[in-house]
C-alpha cells in the first residue's frame, strides 16, 4: 500500500503556496518526502513558509512568481529544473477574485486580471512543465478549481466563470496528454476557511447560508484538501485523468 502513495523524491511545483490550501498541500507533500517548490507573488511570505518547512525537515525552495505573468512562470520552471533536475507534479492553485459583486458591474480590468491569473497562468505553467514531464516518462497536473466552477457563486461571477474554464481545461489537457503518461485532474473545493474566502466565512449571514446548505454543517479546513492532492500526485491515481474531485462537505449534493 505504501507504494501507491509514495511521492518521495518527486519534484512538485505548487503555486499559491504561501498560505491556505496551497500551503497545506505543500506541507503534506513535504511530509511525504517530495521536493517542493513553493511559489506565490511575494518572496518574503514564501521565505517564511520555506523556513518553517525546513525546520520540519522538508526539502523546499521558495521562488516568487506572479501567476498572471508568463515570463515569471517560465523562469520558475527554469529555476526548478536547475535546482532539482526536472518536474514531476504541478499544482495550479494560485487564484484571485478581485470583483465581489454583480457580473455586469465588473470593470474590464477585473475580467482581465482574473482570467490571466486563474486560467492563463495555469496554461502557461503547465506548458512550461510538460516537456520536463515527457523527458521523465510522465507526470501529474493538479488544477485547483472550485464548486463555483460547477455552479456560480453569489457575487462571484467572474471567478466562477474562470473556475468553470479550469475544469474544461483539465478535461481537454487530460485527453491531449494521456499518451505521454501525464494525468490531469482537478480538485473542486467548497468553502474552505482560508484568507482568500474570508469575506464569506467572516460574514455571519453568508456563512449561515452556506452551512445551512451543507450536509456536513460546517466549512472545510485547508488540510482537508491536501489528502486528495496527495492521491492525485501519487501512483494510486495513475488511471484517473480528466476528473473533478469535489471536496465540499456535500453542498453540491442535490437535495429535495
Amino acid at each position: 500500500m505504501s507504494d501507491l502513495f509514495n511521492i518521495s523524491g518527486k519534484v512538485a511545483i505548487i503555486t499559491g503556496a504561501s498560505r491556505g490550501i496551497g500551503k497545506a498541500i505543500a506541507a503534506r507533500f513535504g511530509e511525504a518526502g517530495a521536493k517542493v517548490v513553493l511559489s506565490s507573488r511575494k518572496q518574503e511570505s514564501l521565505d517564511e513558509v520555506s523556513a518553517e518547512f525546513t525546520a520540519l525537515g522538508y526539502d523546499t525552495i521558495p521562488i516568487a512568481a506572479h501567476n498572471g505573468n508568463k515570463d515569471a512562470l517560465n523562469a520558475l520552471v527554469e529555476q526548478t529544473v536547475a535546482t532539482y533536475g526536472g518536474v514531476d507534479v504541478v499544482v495550479n492553485n494560485a487564484a484571485t477574485n478581485p470583483h465581489f459583486g454583480t457580473l455586469l458591474d465588473a470593470e474590464d480590468s477585473m475580467w482581465q486580471k482574473t482570467i490571466e491569473v486563474n486560467l492563463l497562468g495555469n496554461v502557461w505553467l503547465t506548458k512550461a512543465c510538460v516537456a520536463q514531464m515527457r523527458e521523465r516518462g510522465g507526470g501529474k497536473i493538479i488544477n485547483v478549481a472550485s464548486v463555483n466552477g460547477l455552479r456560480p457563486g453569489t457575487y462571484q461571477g467572474i471567478y466562477s466563470i474562470t473556475k468553470a474554464a479550469v475544469i474544461n481545461l483539465t478535461q481537454t489537457l487530460a485527453m491531449e496528454l494521456a499518451s505521454d503518461n501525464i494525468q490531469v485532474n482537478a480538485i473542486a473545493p467548497g468553502l474552505i476557511k482560508t484568507k482568500f474566502a474570508q469575506a464569506i466565512w467572516e460574514n455571519d449571514t453568508l456563512l449561515e447560508g452556506v452551512t445551512n446548505r451543507t450536509p456536513a454543517g460546517r466549512v472545510g479546513e485547508p488540510d482537508e484538501i491536501a489528502g486528495i492532492a496527495h492521491y492525485l500526485a501519487a501512483p494510486a491515481s495513475n488511471f484517473a485523468t480528466g476528473q473533478v474531485f469535489v471536496i465540499d462537505g456535500g453542498i453540491t449534493v442535490p437535495m429535495i
